[in-house]
């Protein structure tokens, strides 16, 4: 399965906010199997959000959006998707409920601090979403998330995305598998290791320095199992042990 993956958000691009969520899903989808095949930011553009995930959605077997679900004028992430697949914006009324609903409670719950800031809340609005749309919705989450055919929308907060997304966790996977190697052995010297293990096992090989008094690593993926460990085998037997080099900051 291979997935692509968007961050919206000018304060990304701007370095105003770290952009955990990219490395987190990575993570996340190569544990389950998946390949992360693209992995882009955009800013605050419906023009180009929709561009590039109309573009994404015909080349992957799914895209992640993440960012721009709010009700201000620079969050046009939903409007964006639903002008990818050249959808209208509907209004599901089982989301608009559940919104009104989690507004209730937020106003019963602290109602001196609703009052104080004057929210002005359009449920129509928060709830609409490009026509066809699954939602998703979590307790975590006030404004919906959705899956329009191979697109998933995530809200950008971390905490707010990361139980989004295992509601639907189980939906991305793929037989990708992974080994690694750590090597006291330069990254310069190990060209013709790298070269040698791809040729051998038809596998895909990274080359990761050693940096911060930590081991370089090498990094085979595969979709067979064995192939992968025989290339790791391989690979371990043309390295220098962390073990034997005074040098490699164990």
């Amino acid at each position: 399965m291979e997935v692509a993956l968007v961050t919206v958000g000018d304060e990304l691009l701007a370095g105003d906010t770290e952009n955990t969520n990219a490395t987190w899903l990575a993570r996340q989808l190569t544990e389950r199997g998946a390949t992360v095949t693209r992995m882009l930011t955009v800013p605050d553009d419906r023009t180009l959000i929709a561009r590039w995930v109309g573009d994404f959605a015909d080349s992957f077997d799914a895209v992640i959006v993440t960012g721009g679900l709010g009700d201000t004028p620079d969050d046009v992430t939903v409007e964006a998707v639903a002008d990818a697949f050249d959808r209208d914006l509907t209004v599901q009324p089982e989301v608009r409920d559940r919104i009104a609903e989690k507004a209730r409670q937020f106003r019963e719950e602290d109602p001196e601090y609703y009052e104080t800031h004057d929210f002005d809340l359009d449920l129509d609005e928060t709830a609409a979403l490009p026509e066809g749309a699954r939602p998703l919705q979590t307790a975590e989450s006030f404004n919906p998330g959705c899956v329009v055919e191979n697109v998933y929308v995530f809200p950008g907060f971390p905490e707010e995305l990361r139980v989004m997304f295992d509601s639907v966790a189980a939906e991305f996977g793929g037989d990708a598998v992974s080994a690694s190697v750590e090597t006291a052995t330069p990254e310069g010297a190990l060209k013709d290791v790298l070269a040698g293990a791809r040729e051998r096992f038809d596998v895909a090989v990274g080359s990761y320095p050693a940096r911060r008094g930590k081991p370089g690593r090498v990094k085979v993926t595969g979709t067979d199992p064995a192939t992968v460990e025989r290339a790791v085998e391989w690979v371990d037997e043309r390295v220098a042990d962390v073990e034997s080099d005074p040098d490699s900051g164990e």
